[in-house]
């Protein structure tokens, strides 16, 4: 007998998680990702709001989703507004307007240290939840240089591995407390339930607020709060049943056409047969328009009934899959 040797399949790749933990990569934005290993310093643009970087970490966040650190540090008395203002029209750089204002603000003795890089580093966390939400359009990034802090003690920047990390935490924080987030979007109204649970005072402050207009983030910016503990309150009075979304109206589907508009008319009544005449012959063509006919066609609508509707839904558009594709695929580069 002779021998066969076979040799054996390579290994299929196994992906290392311990590397992957340390990357972070959790699919929340490839291109930031991207932009992290390159080490790029510039902006990148996305749907709800803007990430600044330096060499790859990020120095600031912003979206019109969450309050900026001119909130969080006047709301509550920690800062006089017009203080925070006459130090904000002295920057000149419109994009760090509010991190230099800050250090002037520290070197000037009038806020520490501690306290400007608490208020900056929970704004930038709470303003890049919303920032790197899914969106409908890609993102795009303009490369610029970095700027020189001009202080004597360096800002700390933050890594966007433990900014994912923190971003996919929260999603899992919020759709465990509830798991609809039309909450986070839509007006928000009380309910009428006879019996409230027993509620915090920082939830009895955001349901006084919700009047049936303001949003989850336009009541963060009247009481002060952060966005994201805003959306952690919101759902939970939603759990409770307390606080509920206003869905928005579904259209009612259009009815018979009226016949004095421009749809579709009633076909005018046959007139009497004459008895002096003998009765027509039968066609041994199409049916008449609006009757039946015994074929497998289908039949014109029949008086007074309208245009028939399209009970199946229609397939989706080739173009639009394809350019879907193609921009995920960009953004994955």
């Amino acid at each position: 007998m002779t021998a066969v040797h076979t040799t054996e399949p390579p290994r299929l790749p196994v992906r290392q998680k311990v590397a992957a933990a340390e990357r972070g990569w959790g699919g929340v934005s490839p291109m930031l990702t991207r932009l992290a290993a390159e080490r790029a310093t510039g902006i990148l643009f996305r749907e709800h709001g803007t990430l600044h970087l330096a060499d790859g970490l990020v120095v600031h966040a912003e979206s019109p989703c969450a309050p900026g650190l001119e909130t969080l540090l006047t709301a509550h008395g920690t800062l006089a507004v017009e203080v925070w203002r006459q130090a904000l029209g002295e920057t000149d750089d419109d994009h760090q307007a509010g991190h230099l204002a800050g250090l002037r603000l520290v070197d000037a003795g009038l806020l520490t240290l501690g306290a400007f890089e608490l208020c900056r580093l929970t704004a930038l966390y709470d303003a890049a939840y919303f920032v790197l939400a899914p969106s409908s359009t890609p993102g795009r990034f303009r490369y610029g240089t970095a700027h020189a802090p001009g202080h004597r003690a360096a800002v700390r920047r933050v890594p966007v591995a433990a900014l994912e990390r923190e971003t996919l935490r929260r999603r899992d924080l919020l759709h465990r407390i509830w798991p609809d987030p039309v909450t986070d979007e839509a007006p928000l109204a009380r309910t009428e339930r006879p019996a409230a649970p027993a509620l915090t005072r920082r939830q009895r402050a955001v349901l006084a607020q919700a009047d049936g207009v303001r949003t989850a983030p336009d009541i963060a910016r009247a009481l002060g709060h952060l966005a994201f503990h805003t959306l952690v309150d919101v759902r939970r009075l939603a759990a409770a049943g307390v606080l509920a979304p206003l869905r928005p109206a579904v259209p009612e589907p259009p009815g018979p056409a009226d016949p004095a508009g421009e749809g579709w008319a009633a076909p005018e009544p046959a007139p009497p047969p004459d008895p002096g005449q003998p009765p027509p012959l039968p066609s041994r063509g199409r049916p008449p328009y609006g009757a039946a006919g015994p074929g497998p066609g289908p039949a014109r609508p029949a008086a007074g009934h309208g245009i028939p509707a399209f009970t199946e839904p229609l397939p989706p558009d080739p173009h639009i899959t394809l350019l879907k594709r193609l921009r995920d695929a960009l953004e994955a580069l």
